[in-house]
């Protein structure tokens, strides 16, 4: 009797203490299903995207030789999204920046608040500018999209100051690199993006991409290098291996990291090349 008295003892403790155990338990519990780890809080807020986002992470600022400019002459230029607010036009027209883009708009949900200021204001110091739209091919259809950027800054005029506008088709910031597209399907996307965006304006839209991004989502595509010039990324002292189908580059964004603002571009050429884009 004694030996199962004891037994009913310790058995009691126990339950006791899992007793008290069990609500801290559930507590961690909870914040853990609540916390969405550090993989999810690196996601960006929708609309934050801009030019080169992905660049850095996914290649590096190792260049290869190759993908040799055909002109002596480069012409300095930035662009700006609204990560950068009211820009210093002036201090950048000072230091020799002669062309801008800037972002307008981003899958068929956001526009830049600072568009007009980055915008005018480029034109105002004389530089001759444009737009750029930062795709999101999972969102919404490439015509959908050539159309929201059109009715949102996006649009062009034979002013001599306007460049066409630009596709900045790169790594997803939200999620899947290649937005869950397959090759073709991301081929198809942007066609119909670039048809569109000419169907509206007259002009053949720029295409801004990273060749390693370019290769992995549309399995290095060659159809559009005839007609849509290409804005190569890539952060080295050479620009490296370009899409195939480019010869050369039209722009290369070289780093994130200029002054003033970060992303700094070369023109392939002097003053008056940039000029005649503008004219088309």
């Amino acid at each position: 009797m004694r030996v199962h008295r004891s037994g009913k003892s310790l058995a009691g403790a126990a339950l006791a203490a899992l007793a008290l155990l069990l609500p801290l338990t559930l507590s961690g519990t909870a914040s853990a299903a609540q916390d969405p780890g550090p993989s999810a809080k690196q996601i960006p807020a929708r609309g934050s995207a801009h030019m080169g986002m992905g660049v850095l992470a996914h290649d590096g600022q190792s260049g290869q030789p190759g993908g040799v400019s055909i002109e002596a002459v480069q012409t300095e230029g930035v662009d700006v999204s609204g990560h950068q607010g009211n820009v210093a036009w002036p201090t950048l027209w000072s230091s020799g920046v002669k062309w801008a883009y800037v972002k307008a708009t981003e899958g068929t949900y956001y526009q830049n608040p600072y568009f007009a200021q980055q915008y005018n204001g480029s034109y105002n110091v004389g530089m001759i500018r444009g737009s750029y739209h930062f795709a999101t091919p999972d969102t919404t259809t490439g015509a959908a999209q050539a159309d929201y950027f059109v009715n949102n800054g996006g649009g062009w005029s034979k002013d001599g100051k306007t460049l066409p506008g630009a596709l900045d088709i790169e790594w997803n910031p939200y999620g899947d690199a290649c937005y869950g597209k397959t090759q073709a399907a991301m081929v198809t996307w942007i066609r119909d993006f670039l048809a569109r965006y000419k169907a509206r304006t007259g002009r053949d839209a720029v295409i801004y991409t990273a060749t390693s991004w370019w290769t992995q989502c549309t399995g290095n595509y060659a159809g559009f290098a005839a007609t849509n010039p290409l804005w190569v990324a890539r952060y080295a002292t050479t620009v490296g291996t370009l899409p195939a189908g480019w010869p050369y580059y039209t722009m290369w964004q070289y780093t994130s990291t200029g002054p003033n603002v970060g992303d700094h571009s070369h023109f392939n050429g002097d003053l008056s090349r940039v000029q005649a884009l503008a004219n088309g």
